[in-house]
């Protein structure tokens, strides 16, 4: 889901979209998401407990850059916008997929404790997301060409709020896990 976002927001700042930026997308995207869940099947009895407490924060803060960005580029001249050649090299699109793949390692974390063939599973979820995320860039793209500005501005609040919320909802778990432990820790001492 954060890929495909995150590619209609890149389709709102494109101004002449090329087959070639929609397959570096796909293939970006695409390998990410199908590395990372490899990565978390690979490492989950070291790193799992660490990436799924941090996962939605990380995410949240690579995802809220991006969004900042996208607003404030929105208001800046016509020229600076006119970059789509750019916005496709592997320093644009790294950083992008990253973020967007982050919580798949908490997938491949999941398949190390269920009877899942795990290369099937990452191609099938590589060649989907890749589909997805291709698919996203033309949409944001027919919609970006009438409405540039205003689709820009909203793309980048989108992607702001859509990870907020998530992490809206790791802080209120959080909370009650905390809450939860300080009865229990109050029962038990109360026991005593």
């Amino acid at each position: 889901m954060d890929a495909f976002a995150v590619s209609i927001g890149k389709g709102l700042t494109v101004h002449k979209l090329r087959h070639v930026d929609a397959l570096k997308t796909a293939l970006w995207f695409g390998g990410f998401q199908a590395l990372f869940p490899l990565l978390g099947f690979f490492f989950a009895s070291t790193f799992s407990h660490y990436v799924t407490a941090v996962d939605h924060w990380i995410i949240f803060a690579l995802l809220a850059f991006i969004g900042g960005n996208m607003i404030r580029e929105a208001f800046e001249e016509d020229e600076e916008n006119a970059k789509e050649n750019a916005e496709f090299d592997w320093k644009h699109m790294l950083p992008l997929a990253v973020a967007c793949s982050i919580d798949a390692f908490a997938v491949g974390v999941s398949f190390a404790f269920m009877k899942v063939n795990v290369w099937s599973s990452v191609i099938t979820i590589g060649i989907t997301t890749g589909a997805f995320s291709a698919a996203g860039l033309y949409i944001g793209r027919m919609f970006g060409a009438r409405w540039q500005k205003p689709a820009q501005i909203a793309g980048g609040v989108v992607l702001v709020a859509y990870r907020s919320q998530g992490a809206a909802r790791a802080s209120r778990r959080a909370v009650m896990r905390m809450a939860m432990a300080r009865r229990e820790g109050s029962r038990e001492g109360g026991a005593i």
